[in-house]
């Protein structure tokens, strides 16, 4: 608790002298529900007034920048080069080392929208994030979002322990998570039955289509991914012209309904096995987008899609089933388990590609 206090309060004390935000904004962005506990605590550990740090002269920062931390090895390749792949045109971009994205967080019936940046930091165990000074007053749920997308939580020694050989080629690799969990089911079922480039266009049709513009300092970055309750409410042949199936159509805004309802909560922390529930009681959602939103959207660790094409072919495996009970081997982590397979497939269609061996 006393941890925890000294980062609310390290944050206030960061946002209060680069950011225009009010006292109060302050206290509520940096975790505090009381601004009388804010002052109180403020006053006993700097022995000034949050208000004392207003009157010093200075501009607002354009930007706010943070450092992650995570517990080695930590294989940034992989992961970016996975995100990179499917990054939503307009919305997200893989540059060199620099992943970046647009954001829209909801506070209450506030929206906060602006940009992102993360990069590994060479020489430490961690991440460097910048964020858009829009950003300000959701910082902590910025930050947490970013933590479960890039799985900085992972213990990769307890995973490794549990995944033996199969970990033993690449230590340390992470399962990528989603900062939007309505925004990565859009984008799993479009991806349903076509290549993961193809998905990756007709994601970014629907941000153009159906999200808001917004002015970044970078051109690949033009727009925020539409809210569930924009796609529920859209005109299903507008959606279909995008070049999105009519079925699929069905099953996007099906899904977009349930989300804005708030039946669906696409989240870390959700129950997983109602969520899993809901999920394939849905039109065009069966198991594999299920146990795929399960390993990225609600960060669920024994994650396993037996039905996927790569887990299969990984396996050399025909049946779900079979697969189903060679993975049991490998609980709590099959989801760790599944990025390895997906990686062993990557590495092989790599050296054939390259006339190694496996060509």
């Amino acid at each position: 608790m006393a941890y925890a206090q000294t980062q609310r309060l390290l944050l206030a004390k960061r946002l209060l002298t680069d950011t225009r935000m009010t006292v109060t904004e302050v206290a509520l962005a940096a975790g505090f529900g009381s601004l009388r506990r804010f002052n109180a605590l403020f006053q006993q550990r700097y022995r000034l007034k949050p208000s004392s740090l207003r009157r010093r002269p200075g501009r607002a920062a354009d930007t706010l920048g943070f450092l992650l931390a995570y517990r080695p090895p930590y294989p940034w390749a992989p992961l970016a080069d996975f995100l990179g792949q499917r990054a939503i045109a307009g919305v997200e971009e893989l540059n060199g080392d620099v992943y970046r994205r647009t954001v829209v967080l909801r506070r209450g019936e506030r929206l906060y929208r602006g940009w992102l940046a993360v990069t590994p930091v060479a020489g430490k165990d961690q991440l460097r994030v910048i964020l858009s000074a829009s950003l300000a007053a959701v910082v902590p749920e910025a930050l947490t979002r970013l933590r479960r997308l890039f799985d900085l939580d992972c213990q990769p020694a307890e995973v490794a322990e549990a995944l033996g050989e199969l970990a033993a080629a690449r230590p340390g690799l992470r399962v990528p998570g989603a900062f939007d969990g309505f925004e990565a089911a859009v984008r799993a079922v479009l991806g349903q039955q076509i290549t993961v480039r193809a998905a990756q266009t007709l994601a970014g049709r629907v941000a153009s289509h159906l999200g808001e513009p917004l002015e970044t300092p970078f051109p690949a970055l033009t727009h925020t991914f539409p809210e569930a309750a924009t796609v529920a409410d859209s005109d299903p042949e507008a959606l279909g012209k995008l070049g999105i199936l009519r079925a699929r159509v069905g099953a996007i805004q099906a899904l977009a309904r349930a989300c804005a309802d708030g039946h669906l909560v696409l989240a870390p922390g959700a129950p997983v096995d109602a969520t899993l529930e809901r999920l394939r009681a849905l039109p065009g959602i069966g198991d594999w987008t299920a146990q795929y939103l399960a390993l990225r959207a609600l960060s669920w660790p024994d994650a396993f899609p037996a039905a996927d094409y790569g887990v299969l072919k990984a396996l050399g495996e025909r049946s779900p089933a079979r697969a189903r009970r060679r993975a049991e081997a490998w609980r709590p982590w099959r989801a760790y388990a599944v990025l390895h397979l997906w990686q062993r497939l990557a590495d092989q269609s790599a050296s054939q590609a390259a006339g190694g061996p496996g060509r």
